[in-house]
């Protein structure tokens, strides 16, 4: 009993050390590093695998070595798991890449706005859809922008909207300044470059990592206080190559959500690359909403400004 169930063990072992070094792993080698980040949370899915494996094999060494990744990933992600939503809240914000493909841009829209937010972000908007989604939520949204492909609704005026360069050479980027009954705040909605894994280049995330890097830029310089950054990052908080972005904010899934929040893709969610970040507000709570046409969830959040 003892004797069998090595390798297993041996696997417990090494699931272990990549919770615990993950920082360690070089990006240098196809961004390997970024890439176990970025799902690093779903490595706990090995676990009941190698349970039942451990229990086919009748390994006492198997099981008690699958205590040690348990332990590691509760340490480093047991805290999602709580809810930590609470009540109040004088802004409610929502964001969902609603998908250029979409082949319902109207109910797209109006499901977004069903969930009650003040401020709404959109990102991944075609040219021949825009037209639609201002229609669809012009009774809802007095105020409104669209910059390139992402765009801006809100119950409240804007003000100092402009385009954000994020380094691709086309506008994915955009800063307003809402005007609530409960003060100013920076907006900032952001669609980073795409990434994907391919044998021969690993995970293709250089211009997403440059692009990154270009928006904490500009965050860094806000002058308002409060500032909200609301899109699709293509990346998780866990991710280095966005500490551009995440030292500077929080994510409001991890200070006030239940669970981890996944949004992506809709129908299996996997990881959270679509964020609510904030500065000098205090997230009361975090959620995702229902499936759309698109291949992301949207996902929403409210503050205390």
């Amino acid at each position: 009993m003892w004797r069998r169930g090595i390798v297993l063990a041996a696997c417990s072992v090494f699931i272990t050390l990549v919770i615990v070094f993950h920082a360690q792993i070089p990006n240098s080698v196809g961004n390997l590093g970024s890439l176990t980040e970025t799902f690093l949370p779903c490595v706990m899915l090995l676990v009941p695998v190698l349970l039942v494996l451990g229990l086919v094999r009748r390994s006492a060494t198997a099981l008690i070595a699958l205590i040690l990744p348990v332990v590691v990933w509760l340490n480093l992600f047991g805290g999602l798991l709580t809810d930590k939503s609470g009540t109040g809240g004088d802004l409610t914000v929502a964001t969902h890449n609603v998908n250029a493909d979409n082949p319902d841009p109207a109910g797209t829209a109006q499901q977004v706005a069903g969930s009650g937010a003040d401020v709404v972000a959109l990102q991944e908007l075609p040219g021949r859809q825009v037209a639609t989604y201002e229609k669809s939520l012009a009774d809802r949204y007095p105020y409104h922008s669209v910059q390139g492909t992402v765009g801006l609704w809100s119950k409240y005026p804007l003000s100092e909207t402009r385009p954000v360069d994020i380094k691709m050479g086309w506008t994915r980027a955009m800063r307003s300044t809402v005007t609530s009954p409960s003060g100013k705040v920076a907006v900032y909605v952001a669609h980073l470059p795409s990434v994907r894994v391919k044998l021969h280049a690993g995970f293709t995330a250089n211009q997403r990592d440059d692009s990154a890097d270009a928006l904490g830029e500009v965050i860094a310089d806000e002058p308002l206080e409060r500032v909200v950054l609301l899109g699709d990052l293509n990346g998780t908080m866990n991710d280095r190559s966005l500490n551009g972005v995440t030292s500077q904010l929080r994510s409001t899934q991890g200070a006030a959500g239940d669970g981890f929040g996944f949004s992506w893709p809709a129908s299996f969610p996997m990881a959270r690359i679509d964020q609510i970040m904030v500065k000098g507000v205090e997230p009361m709570s975090s959620w995702t909403l229902s499936a759309t046409d698109s291949d992301h969830l949207p996902i929403a959040a409210r503050v205390e400004l």
